[in-house]
């Protein structure tokens, strides 16, 4: 299945960004026909087929990432565990005032007076369900957000900008635009962290975070939302609320694997939307659907 292990970046990246020429006509005029009638701005990336059957539509504009930067987050502290500095089972004190009241949080609804944590866990309930509470912990012990936008900087990502931390953003609404990607590049984190074991994490490490992302709690209705039942699909969701009848994020960003075990990895980015929350949602179901349903056929 991992077809492309060892691959080079530059050289998956250019593959990916063979565009254009690659795309399929007919799943792009289905994805059109999605989004003709909504009030809302979409941006769509999708590589399967090991990067060589690859779309985009809208997949070089900036979205808030909201969420979805809890990935990056964790991938980064992952890193941090293969190099020895942090360990999986290092506990972390949370303490009572640590559980930030107004942001949605599980470890706070378990353990409301704090708790002493692993990191693993800290991590899964922050990728998976997509904690808040856990988000900031993690970013604290990293050394906040630049060290994180640094990281894929460093690693030749583009597209990359993360300068708050959730609190931040969630307190401003303005400040959700300075964290933000692009589908594209989402789609260039997912296919390098899966592909390249080596480069980035151990296969140990590997495994642990695409079982978090395949155990994602949160966005039931978005990628995963019109697939057929059982399909597995690794995850991360971002949401941004609604401020004066304008969503700014509702996305969804992960692998999508097929009855024959084959994959493609899609990136989808809703903002500026003046649709209700069902509709955006659906927006990311019924695009995910239609690829689904082209990279089946093709795989048979």
């Amino acid at each position: 299945m991992n077809k492309l292990t060892g691959l080079s970046i530059p050289l998956f990246f250019a593959m990916i960004g063979h565009v254009v020429g690659q795309t399929n006509n007919d799943l792009r005029q289905k994805i059109n026909k999605i989004l003709a009638t909504k009030n809302a701005v979409v941006g769509v990336a999708i590589s399967g087929n090991n990067g060589k059957d690859t779309l985009s539509i809208n997949a070089n504009r900036h979205y808030p990432l909201q969420s979805v930067f809890k990935l990056h987050i964790g991938l980064v502290v992952l890193s941090q565990v293969d190099k020895g500095k942090l360990s999986l089972d290092q506990k972390i004190e949370i303490q009572k005032k640590d559980l930030l009241p107004d942001l949605y949080s599980p470890i706070r609804d378990k353990y409301p007076n704090g708790a002493t944590l692993s990191i693993a866990e800290i991590l899964e309930s922050t990728v998976a369900s997509s904690d808040n509470v856990g988000c900031e912990v993690l970013l604290r012990l990293l050394g906040g957000p630049k060290v994180v936008e640094d990281y894929f900087i460093q690693h030749n990502f583009k597209d990359i900008s993360i300068k708050f931390n959730e609190e931040q953003q969630q307190g401003n609404w303005e400040l959700q635009f300075q964290n933000w990607t692009t589908p594209k590049a989402a789609n260039e984190v997912l296919a390098a962290f899966y592909y390249n074991k080596k480069k980035f994490l151990s296969a140990k490490i590997h495994d642990f975070i695409w079982r978090v992302m395949r155990e994602t709690t949160t966005g039931a209705k978005r990628l995963k939302g019109a697939l057929p039942p059982n399909t597995v699909v690794a995850h991360k969701t971002g949401s941004s609320g609604t401020n004066k009848g304008i969503t700014a994020a509702v996305n969804d960003i992960g692998i999508v694997f097929l009855p024959n075990g084959r994959h493609f990895f899609i990136s989808v980015f809703v903002t500026d939307s003046k649709e209700n929350a069902e509709t955006n949602e659906k927006i990311v179901a019924d695009i995910a659907k239609v690829a689904w349903d082209y990279f089946n056929e093709k795989s048979k």
